[in-house]
Formats: structure tokens, C-alpha cells, sequence
């Protein structure tokens, strides 16, 4: 039963890098068909290109998750090569870290952009054809940020949080033909923290992530994970990360 995900088309944001990347290398090998957004279209040609080679299934689309109308081009672009979709990943996202009376505007709204409304457009680009087919899962790609509040990461937590929040309540509205999962992974080896403009944190947080980091294809499996249960079976959260993490 485990890993049955044969033939599903699935979509991931934020997959030219990370674990975006990593879910659909493994997805494709597990025999999904990928259909893969993000804004690096050179990076989404290479990726699309290796997994095609290695006897996959994968397309691309420029995508940009601030636009709701990206999410919307790219869940009509699955369903228009392979005639349905089953998962909806949402994982782009981006972490912009300082303290709150730094009063770094700018990213606060990238991070609400993207880590919130690009979930938002996400879910609402995919809903309506999951309400269709009476089937589909969405896969939330949140952090362990918004599990354990500490200085420096108040709002990008904050994003994650109100993912949280909104998948709660979409799957209590839910009859449970769409289902819905969060999966917060803590530190993973990913070019995430290039974004965090304080140079002593990065440094620091570099050198966190090097010696305890997980590898992105430990999250890609608890993708595979929960979206390989039988319709009747919902994975709600699940929390990945380093068994040394605090």
C-alpha cells in the first residue's frame, strides 16, 4: 500500500531548488507525473530534463506564487497535459529573519506574499478541480518555525502559522474527499537561508545547518508518504527534522 503513487500528476512550487526539487526527483521515480513551477525556468528545464531521461514524467512552467493567476496557468496546465490532478504542493516559500524592531517591511510582505497568499492562490487555484473530481490532496510545506517561537524569525513563524491555521480549517470544512496535509521540516540542507540579509546570522545559521541539517529528500519521503495513503486515510502534520534539533 505504501508508496502506491503510480500515475499520479502532481504539482510543486518553489521545485527548481531544495525541497521542491527533491520531492519531484523522488515522486518521479516512484512513478508520478510531475508538473513542476517556480520563477528559474533554466533551473525547471534542467530538472524537467533529468527526470524525463531517467524514464519520468515532468513538464514545467514559469511560476510565480506572489501572482495567483501563475497558480492558476499552472494548475490548468496540469490538467490540460495529463486530464486531472491529484496533489497540489505548495512549497515554495522564502525566510527573510531578523528582530521585529528591525522593522524590515519589505520582507515581511515578500515572506506574506509568498509563504501566505502563495499558499492561498495555491489552494484556490486546486480546490475547485479536486471539487470536480471529488478526489485530490494539498500538501502544505510549512517549518518548524511556526512550531517553536524564538527571536529573529516572529514573522516569517507568523506566515507559517496562518498556514496552519488555514489548512485546519479547510480540512474541518472538508467532507474528506479533498484532503489536506502539513508537513513542517525543521533544518534541511537547502540554499534557504541565502535570503536572511544579516551576514553574522547567515553565517551563523550556515554553520547550524552544516553540522545538524537533514537532507531535502527526507521531507521529499514524507511527501511520498502521505500522499500515498488509500482516500480513506488523511495525514495531517508531520514534523521532520534533525534528531538533534531543539
Amino acid at each position: 500500500m505504501l508508496y502506491q503513487i503510480k500515475g499520479k500528476v502532481v504539482v510543486i512550487t518553489g521545485a527548481s531548488s531544495g525541497i521542491g526539487e527533491a520531492t519531484a526527483l523522488t515522486l518521479a521515480a516512484n512513478g508520478a507525473k510531475v508538473v513542476l513551477g517556480a520563477r528559474r525556468t533554466a533551473q525547471l528545464k534542467t530538472l524537467t530534463d533529468t527526470i524525463n531521461n531517467k524514464g519520468g514524467e515532468a513538464v514545467f512552467l514559469e511560476t510565480d506564487v506572489k501572482c495567483k493567476d501563475d497558480l492558476q496557468r499552472l494548475v490548468d496546465f496540469a490538467v490540460n497535459e495529463y486530464g486531472k490532478l491529484d496533489v497540489m504542493v505548495n512549497n515554495a516559500g522564502v525566510c527573510h529573519l531578523g528582530r521585529i524592531d528591525e522593522l524590515d517591511v519589505t520582507g515581511w510582505e515578500e515572506m506574506i506574499d509568498i509563504n501566505l497568499k502563495g499558499v492561498l492562490y495555491g489552494m484556490a487555484a486546486a480546490i475547485p478541480v479536486f471539487t470536480k473530481q471529488q478526489s485530490g490532496h494539498i500538501v502544505n510545506i510549512i517549518s518548524t518555525a511556526g512550531i517553536k517561537i524564538v527571536p529573529t524569525q516572529g514573522v516569517y513563524a507568523a506566515t507559517k502559522n496562518a498556514v496552519r491555521t488555514v489548512a485546519e480549517a479547510f480540512r474541518q470544512e472538508s467532507d474528506g474527499a479533498v484532503r489536506i496535509t502539513g508537513i513542517s521540516p525543521g533544518f534541511v540542507k537547502t540554499g534557504f537561508i541565502g535570503n536572511i540579509r544579516d551576514e553574522t546570522l547567515k553565517a551563523a545559521m550556515q554553520r547550524d545547518m552544516e553540522q545538524r541539517a537533514i537532507p531535502p529528500e527526507a521531507v521529499a519521503n514524507a511527501v511520498m508518504y502521505a500522499i500515498s495513503q488509500p482516500q480513506e486515510v488523511e495525514i495531517g502534520d508531520i514534523i521532520i527534522r534533525p534528531s538533534a534539533q531543539k
